[in-house]
């Protein structure tokens, strides 16, 4: 997959580094695993192949292997052996060919298997890294894998999608910046609810970090209150078998567990219902709350993580505590019962949403790949930096 380098943007001067363009490789999975990470390196991917500073490549994670080798990839626990060498390959082919590596990373397990390699790769090429860090559970991560720290701290630039996870990894001495997440506003129809349905949605991979056991109890109050409530459950994972046991042991009606929805056609499910539920237990900077921001969907959710860093309690979504599922339902059931406070959240969480538009964010992508190909930060400032954030200096 490579990115085109169409539309002409005249503003910067643009980076020069021994050759016309910066030319960087995006390290990140593909839409064949559906998810935030996907997500954001498909919307970046294309934003940035637009720009005429950059020339931008593309490696997945996942790559999809050619003749017998893909039928290898069908096979439990032989898929990781061949799509593991395939991708290391792959690596030491084309990095060499690259000034800045922009390597995509989650954490525990994965960690190893994706943005380790490519970070050493890079390190063996003498190539630049920006390790972009998105993993909700970073600080768990951390204190249970103190050797990702060392790894983490061989990239050039740190970037993460939220002011949390800045904080979180200056604790172990991690410099990082904040660079939001985008949301496509314009691919999702605001659609004002005047009279608020019991008809809810949730929007999550059916892990148990993702809470969505806390979901369906909170609906199961919701539904003995109003027998009439539907819930839509979008998404898939580990979890799923557990959870719709436990939806048939609480005995729910007009419950549908959906599955894994293109991301392309979540929007449909986002502008059928009336109001959007998130459980998590972990979690960093959900792009569902922002979708659903952007459908004009209130939100209720769990104070998770870096979760208050995007809602803010009874102005943009209600926020409940973890694992509290009768929270949950009593901010349901308040919404409906008061669609003054819903008209309000909806329309505060819509102007939210300019903060993860592409015009928000595109003058930091550009610099932060200027600043590490240039190299203008070095480590001890870095972890200087990195000590004031903790501290709150």
């Amino acid at each position: 997959m490579q990115a085109s380098n169409t539309s002409q943007h005249t503003e910067e001067p643009g980076v020069t580094y021994g050759h016309e363009r910066l030319r960087v490789l995006m390290v990140a999975p593909s839409l064949d695993i559906l998810g935030g990470q996907a997500v954001q390196a498909a919307r970046l991917l294309k934003h940035l192949g637009d720009e005429a500073s950059l020339e931008m490549g593309f490696l997945p994670i996942n790559p999809r292997l050619p003749g017998l080798l893909r039928k290898l990839q069908a096979i439990k626990y032989m898929r990781t052996i061949v799509t593991s060498l395939w991708y290391v390959a792959s690596l030491l082919a084309r990095v060499r060919k690259y000034d800045v590596i922009h390597i995509f990373s989650a954490s525990y397990f994965s960690f190893v298997l994706a943005p380790t390699p490519a970070i050493l790769i890079s390190k063996l090429y003498g190539k630049k890294i920006v390790l972009n860090y998105h993993s909700g559970e970073a600080e768990d991560h951390l204190e249970r894998w103190p050797s990702a720290i060392r790894t983490l701290g061989m990239a050039d630039e740190i970037a993460v999608p939220s002011e949390y996870l800045v904080r979180v990894l200056a604790r172990f001495g991690l410099l990082a910046r904040a660079i939001y997440n985008t949301i496509e506003t314009e691919s999702f129809r605001f659609r004002g609810r005047r009279q608020l349905r019991p008809v809810f949605l949730s929007n999550r991979n059916l892990e148990s970090h993702y809470g969505v056991d806390t979901v369906l109890r909170a609906f199961a109050i919701i539904q003995s209150r109003i027998p009439e409530a539907s819930l839509t459950i979008a998404g898939d994972g580990s979890q799923r078998r557990t959870l719709e046991q436990l939806a048939r042991e609480l005995k729910l009606q007009h419950t549908e567990f959906r599955g894994q929805i293109d991301h392309n056609l979540v929007r449909t499910l986002y502008d059928a219902a009336d109001i959007y539920l998130n459980g998590s237990l972990i979690d960093n900077q959900p792009l569902s709350l922002l979708e659903a921001f952007a459908c004009g969907l209130p939100v209720i959710s769990t104070d998770a993580g870096g979760i208050p860093y995007i809602v803010t309690h009874e102005q943009s979504g209600l926020l409940v505590p973890c694992r509290d599922h009768k929270a949950m339902a009593d901010a349901a059931i308040r919404l409906l019962d008061d669609q003054a406070l819903a008209a309000r959240i909806t329309t505060r969480a819509q102007e939210e949403c300019r903060k993860y538009s592409w015009e928000a964010v595109r003058a930091q992508w550009l610099e932060l790949y200027e600043t590490t190909a240039v190299g203008t930060q070095k480590a001890e400032s870095r972890k200087q930096k990195a000590g004031n954030v903790a501290t709150g200096v």
